[in-house]
Parts: C-alpha cells; structure tokens; sequence
C-alpha cells in the first residue's frame, strides 16, 4: 500500500516537472496551444480602447466634413439661385447648380447624421457629381466674361459671371467625397486620402479655398469701393486663416494647433455675420427691404457669407483628426 503510494507521488511529481519544463516552450509559441486553451485579449484593453477612440474620431471627423460640405450647398443654392434668375436663366445649364447643390445639401444632411465606418455609394456619387459641376461651371463663367466686349477687363469682371462661385460648389463635392473616404478608413492605421495623410490634405484644400473665396469677396468689395471698414474683413482674416491650415499641413506631427482652431471658429463666425452685414446692405438701397424683389437681386449677395463659414468647418475637422491621429 505504501509503495502505491510512493509509486503515485513520483508520477505526479514527474508530471508536475515536465509541465515546468514545456510549459515555457507552449507559451512562447502559441501555434502549439489549441485555440480554444489560447488566452484572449480583454475586450477593455488599452489597444483596443485606444483603436475605438480613433475610430470615432474618424467618423466626428468625417461628420464635420459632412457638415462643411452642407454649408457650402446651401450657400450655392441659395446664391445660384438669386443669381441666375437675375440672369433669366438665359442658359438652360444655369438650372443645373441648383439641382445639384440641392442634392448635394441633402446628402450632406444624411452624411451627418450616419455614424457608421463606412463610405456610402450614393453620396459618393451625389459628391462627384457636385465636384463636375463646379469644373464645368467655372469654364461656362470664364466663357461668359471673355465673350462679352473687351474679353476679360475690370468691368467685365465686376459685373460679369463671377469667376470663383461654381468653385464653392467643387469644394462641396471634394469635401463631401473626402469625408467618404475617411469613413472607410480602418481605425488603427493611419488615415488617407489617395494614399495621402487625410488630415494634412483636407487642411491643403480648406486653406486653398480659403484664399479662392476671399480673392473673390476682394473682387466684389473693391467694386464696392470699400465703403464699410468691415468690407475689409473678409480680406485679412481668411487669408490668415489659410496660411495657419497650410502650416499645419506642412508642419510637424504632433501639434495641438489651438490656435488655428481658435481661429477657425473666429472665420466660421465671420461666414455667419457677413449675412447680416449683406443685409444691412440691401436695406441701405432704395426702399430698402420693401422693395426686396429688387434690392435682393441688385445688392450685396446675402448667401454668399456662408462659404466662408463651411471651410472653417473643414479647417476644424482636419485639426481635430490630426489631433486624434498624429500622423493623419
């Protein structure tokens, strides 16, 4: 009985030493343990935790671009719409922006309320069709200025076609097209743009916006002889504001950027009370907003403002996803 036992304890003990000695061997190499034996990562681990937080900071950043895709359509439509019914419609064609920017508001609208990770084949569509728009727009207001007399002079570009309007409806498209592109991004990579750096790109283009909207706003103030002091905002502060987002595109990774933010939200601001003050201006024609069916179409553009306004958004959202996303 007692070499039974004694028979008994040596096995276990020989067991008990061969587990010590393959016990290392099986745990640095896991393709030796069954799967259903393998340890799995918690679920609230600081990898995955950390993939999840830049996964949403995609999306937000996707929404936003959403957003400032949206504001851009609104103000196109509005503006085009004003516009070419003081044009007559002469051109068949000048009922397309507003068809298009009217889509594109709308998908734009969907597009921020979409949480998912994920690009939307009819947005895309509605987006790249916004982007063709523009192309073609801006080439039907070059042809119109240079047919009239005197081809491309100060007084044709005063009161021809206005040469920068259908790009505000391009930058809708672009913007709406990146934002899709960020939502199928994957969460743990870094995310691109054709293979660029999103938020460095998206900064690029906001910035490139910036300066083609405040060149035009220059154009039309200067006709206006700068008569009001703050005719002069529109052409000092978003320049500004380009430069800041274009330092950020070229810059280091890493940087916070609170005070391009800080600035954006200042141009967003601008975008907002420039509508006011382009009011102001139809109420200072003759009869004033009584003979609004008159002074809208002849006075300052009241939707024209806002464009200012959507490329802040983008600022914003390409700096929040850089902040998310060091290297984004």
């Amino acid at each position: 009985m007692n070499r039974a036992v004694d028979l008994a304890l040596l096995g276990g003990a020989a067991v008990a030493l061969s587990g010590l000695m393959v016990g290392p061997i099986l745990a640095t190499d896991p393709k030796r343990i069954p799967l259903q034996h393998q340890p799995r990562r918690p679920e609230s681990g600081l990898p995955v935790r950390r993939a999840r937080q830049q996964e949403a900071a995609t999306v937000r950043a996707a929404r936003g671009l959403n957003r400032a895709a949206g504001t851009l359509a609104a103000s196109v439509l509005a503006d085009s719409s004003i516009e070419h019914y003081r044009g007559s419609f002469k051109n068949r064609a000048m009922v397309t922006p507003l068809i298009v920017s009217a889509m594109t508001l709308a998908t734009s609208i969907h597009g921020t309320s979409d949480m998912r990770p994920s690009a939307h084949k009819a947005r895309d569509i509605t987006y790249l069709l916004a982007a063709a728009t523009g192309l073609l727009g801006t080439g039907f207001h070059f042809y119109n200025v240079g047919k009239r007399v005197g081809g491309f002079s100060w007084q044709n570009l005063f009161y021809g076609a206005p040469l920068g309007a259908p790009m505000a409806i391009l930058l809708s498209g672009l913007l709406g097209f990146c934002s899709e592109r960020l939502r199928e991004s994957r969460a743990a990579s870094r995310p691109e743009i054709f293979h660029l750096p999103a938020g460095r790109t998206i900064a690029a283009v906001a910035g490139a916006g910036l300066l083609g909207t405040s060149g035009e706003a220059g154009l039309l103030h200067f006709r206006g002889a700068y008569h009001n002091p703050f005719m002069a905002v529109p052409v000092t502060l978003p320049p500004i504001g380009a430069v800041l987002l274009m330092r950020a595109a070229a810059g280091k990774a890493g940087r916070e950027h609170a005070f391009s933010r800080v600035w954006m939200r200042l141009l967003a601001l601008v975008g907002l009370a420039g509508v006011a003050f382009h009011a102001y201006g139809v109420s200072r024609n003759m009869g004033g907003w009584r003979n609004w069916s008159q002074n809208v179409l002849n006075g300052p553009p009241i939707p024209a403002p806002p464009s200012f306004a959507g490329l802040a958004l983008a600022g914003l959202a390409a700096l929040g996803l850089m902040k998310e996303h060091p290297h984004a």
